[in-house]
């Protein structure tokens, strides 16, 4: 199984979140699930990827040039793809997943978020997606999206497109337990 993982790179947040990214690398690995990874060697970027690499898990990650030439990359992912901006980035962790993962993150990460829900909408992606909810991080975001629904901006099918879980012990249960999505889902994508 390959899964995508969206995740911060800021070294300033709670140390919580930095354990939780680092207890979802090894759980992950464990699984023998391939992580693949924007390929930043701080915050929650770096704390996952150590937690799959102590477990002997394989790590992709995937960075645009302008950040390795500032030595953003994590230094212990041997498998690090250096792509040219930021566009080829999302489409790369995207492509060939089997599931995306949503950890806590910044502006980065929720347009990552956003970009795999709207693939999914369109059909063009029909895996798992899961937002990791640590400390109720995206209570918040399903509460605007549950009223981006109630506004009709959305069909109340989409609102299955994603799911939360709170522990890291539930990912994985929640993605095997999630069928893969509409293959007619384009029929409903557009608000009725």
């Amino acid at each position: 199984m390959r899964i995508c993982v969206y995740c911060a790179s800021s070294e300033r947040v709670d140390p919580v979140y930095r354990d939780t990214a680092r207890r979802l690398g090894a759980t992950l690995a464990r699984a023998g699930a391939t992580v693949v990874y924007g390929g930043g060697g701080s915050g929650l970027m770096g704390a996952l990827a150590d937690g799959a690499l102590a477990e002997g898990g394989e790590v992709v990650g995937i960075i645009p040039r302008f950040m390795i030439e500032v030595e953003w990359q994590h230094p212990g992912v041997a498998n690090l793809e250096i792509v040219e901006d930021m566009r080829e980035r999302k489409h790369r962790l995207l492509t060939g997943s089997d599931a995306v993962i949503a950890m806590p993150g910044g502006s980065g990460t929720l347009e990552e978020l956003f970009e795999a829900i709207t693939l999914k909408r369109l059909a063009l992606y029909f895996n798992p997606i899961v937002l990791l909810n640590t400390r109720g991080f995206y209570d918040p975001l399903q509460a605007f999206l549950r009223n981006v629904v109630a506004e009709r901006f959305m069909n109340p099918e989409h609102i299955d497109m994603w799911s939360l879980v709170d522990e890291v012990e539930d990912v994985l249960p929640r993605i095997r337990a999630t069928p893969r999505w509409h293959d007619d889902a384009l029929r409903f994508a557009a608000v009725r």
